[in-house]
């Protein structure tokens, strides 16, 4: 038995998750009542159709003094063996605004007193409970509707392992550090092929760019000691029940260092146990 509890800011996706979760045969219910989840727990305990999976969206449209209590009824749920995880979806407030402006809709806590902006801050203060116990948080703000899709099925849908999945992320620090990240590393102290007139346009996916840096003692030690940091404490995040795990490097662009360091470390931990991706934000990869 499995409740999947989804949550997160309105416009950050939540729907299009539901809908996955329910086209891969979960029973799903829309802006649940927070106060409801002990009596649903208990229907689903109760089912002896085999190993029913139930998904549950809570959001921002229920009573503020219901969703304070999320994080104990969660905790009760758990002590009393019912396997449960959040998955809480978010973007960027400026993006949360764009979102909304094109599609005309209005937001749920918005009205003649309270403008969208406002609302979109209040409702991060609302959700800030149920966002800290998160089993995975995932950032929407660079992600289409395509991209959502297939993260959700590669790192939910699809993770049949009891294994920790794993994520590396490669990001430009330009455009700000990605909100789902459980480590980040700052790897700008690095030597930047930018300044190579002849590796400026490509990527880190390049040859020649991998050459370049794989020649570089300084990088050849940074990514020895990440690794070494990895292979230490990632067992130990697992012991901790921990379901996924993303690990962010960023340098200036997003282009060179950062791509090339996190594909090492994805050739590095690819016969783990689990699901393991490499993603490039800044290459919309």
């Amino acid at each position: 038995m499995k409740l999947t509890i989804i949550s997160g800011r309105s416009g950050s996706g939540k729907s299009t998750v539901l809908h996955i979760l329910e086209d891969r045969g979960y029973y799903c219910i829309d802006n649940l009542p927070a106060a409801l989840l002990p009596a649903l727990a208990d229907r689903l305990r109760a089912d002896e159709s085999g190993n029913p999976q139930m998904a549950v969206s809570i959001d921002a449209r229920n009573i503020s003094a219901d969703l304070a209590q999320v994080p104990d009824i969660v905790r009760d749920l758990r002590d009393k063996g019912l396997q449960t995880e959040i998955i809480f979806l978010d973007a960027n407030s400026q993006t949360l605004l764009k979102r909304f402006s094109e599609s005309r809709r209005k937001h749920p806590l918005s009205d003649d007193q309270t403008g969208l902006r406002e609302a979109i801050d209040r409702e991060s203060e609302l959700l800030e409970p149920i966002s800290l116990l998160a089993s995975l948080s995932v950032d929407t703000s660079s992600m289409s509707l395509h991209s959502l899709r297939d993260t959700i099925k590669s790192r939910l849908v699809e993770d049949t392992t009891p294994a920790m999945a794993l994520l590396f992320q490669s990001f430009g620090f330009k455009n700000g550090v990605p909100m789902d990240a459980d480590i980040v590393y700052d790897v700008r102290c690095l030597p930047n092929p930018y300044w190579d007139t002849a590796l400026r346009t490509l990527t880190g996916l390049h040859p020649a760019v991998q050459e370049y840096l794989g020649a570089q003692e300084e990088v050849q030690a940074m990514l020895k000691d990440i690794t070494s940091y990895l292979e230490s404490w990632l067992p130990r995040f697992e012991q901790n029940n921990r379901s996924y795990m993303t690990v962010a490097l960023g340098c200036t662009g997003g282009q060179h260092r950062s791509v090339y360091l996190c594909e090492q470390l994805g050739k590095h931990f690819a016969n783990r146990e689990g699901n393991l991706l490499v993603r490039h934000r800044e290459l919309g990869q």
